[in-house]
């Protein structure tokens, strides 16, 4: 034992938990939500009501739950994860019975002061009950046909439910988020040749009932669809948006138009600015360079998320941080694919950046069980 750690051993509990808490990925992603407000107070055109402060109420009341989360022992979230999957399962049933509908979906949940969408708990829900699932399962038994049909039920289950609403960005997201998990936990990688495949048929087949009565997707996703194919198709209609998104983000050029000088944003050519288009404005009013900072943020929240899990002896909580990792990491590629045009527009935010509630406090309560994992790891 070093000096520095027997100092820390001489410290009393709850002062050396603050002391565990892994605060370069607390004040990286302040970094990352702070230029969120700044972002809401441009496009909202120097009007601080609109969105900016609301945003930062959610962040400070998010930033209390990660704490409250973090400092409570890994192996009580260990212990109700199966609890934990139930309940936002049966959230998920709930929406489908009374939930509130907003442009065509059945997503969200009025708890009061707001609108709170299962479907973003649900992701990590998933990688807890994984978590715990790969911590108790015996190593031998992994990749054993019976054992790894267990957990694709468990990643199918809220997934069918959550496309039911329909939300199919959120139900990509719980597909690539519980096979990371399955794949970190190691599983064979024959199991994701053999998925590959699967998906590759199940596209043909969406393309090919499309028209037909056994059509697979809604109407409007296939327009997403044919939107991404070709937006020119329909540039004042579905094409619109990634039209004046690409438009906002070669804008910016090098440098920047400057804060608060984004035409794009500012005179409303851009739709959903403040939510799943933000990026853009960050590369309008700060250029390439600004765009390559802010990815870098996000890289290095990765690069110290992967770093605790690999010094993390203890397997749920190693698979945990994994499993939050890599739904931030398909949180940000998702998002910026979509917005630069390399996937069809599928609503999914940009984490701590864009505005919305329940996806900020989700993502903070994530925060909070990584900082769980790390605060109580075997040292």
């Amino acid at each position: 034992m070093s000096f520095l750690e027997y100092r820390v051993k001489t410290v009393p509990t709850g002062l050396r938990k603050i002391l565990y808490v892994n605060w370069p990925v607390v004040l990286l992603m302040t970094a990352v939500a702070t230029v969120g407000f700044l972002m809401l107070y441009s496009v909202a055109g120097g009007q601080f009501e609109l969105w900016a402060e609301r945003q930062m109420r959610v962040f400070g009341l998010g930033l209390v739950l990660m704490f409250v989360v973090a400092f409570v022992p890994i192996w009580f979230w260990r212990n109700v994860s199966g609890v934990a999957y139930i309940a936002s399962i049966l959230m998920l049933i709930g929406v489908d019975l009374f939930g509130e509908t907003r442009g065509g979906a059945q997503r969200w949940i009025d708890i009061g002061f707001i609108q709170f969408q299962p479907s973003e708990m649900m992701k990590f829900t998933l990688v807890m009950m994984l978590a715990s699932y790969y911590d108790w399962l015996d190593m031998k038994r992994m990749s054993r046909p019976t054992w790894v049909l267990i957990p694709v039920v468990l990643i199918l289950a809220p997934t069918v439910f959550v496309l039911m609403q329909p939300n199919l960005g959120t139900s990509l997201m719980l597909l690539m988020g519980g096979a990371s998990v399955m794949f970190a936990a190691g599983v064979s990688l024959w199991y994701f040749a053999a998925v590959f495949m699967l998906g590759a048929g199940a596209i043909t087949a969406v393309f090919m009932s499309r028209g037909t009565p056994w059509q697979l997707l809604r109407d409007y996703q296939y327009t997403r669809i044919d939107t991404f194919l070709d937006p020119t198709a329909d540039p004042l209609g579905a094409g619109y948006n990634i039209i004046q998104a690409k438009i906002a983000l070669g804008s910016g050029g090098w440098s920047g138009k400057g804060f608060m000088q984004g035409t794009q944003s500012r005179l409303n050519f851009l739709p959903e600015k403040q939510t799943d288009f933000i990026f853009t404005t960050v590369a309008e009013e700060f250029g390439f360079i600004g765009a390559i900072s802010l990815l870098a943020l996000y890289g290095a929240i990765l690069a110290f998320l992967i770093a605790a899990a690999l010094q993390n002896k203890d397997r749920f909580s190693a698979l945990l941080i994994l499993g939050v990792a890599a739904n931030l990491f398909f949180y940000i590629a998702v998002n910026l694919s979509m917005v630069m045009g390399m996937a069809p527009v599928v609503g999914v935010p940009l984490p701590l950046l864009s505005y919305g509630g329940s996806a900020m406090l989700v993502m903070m309560v994530g925060f909070g069980l990584v900082q769980s994992a790390h605060i109580h790891r075997p040292r």
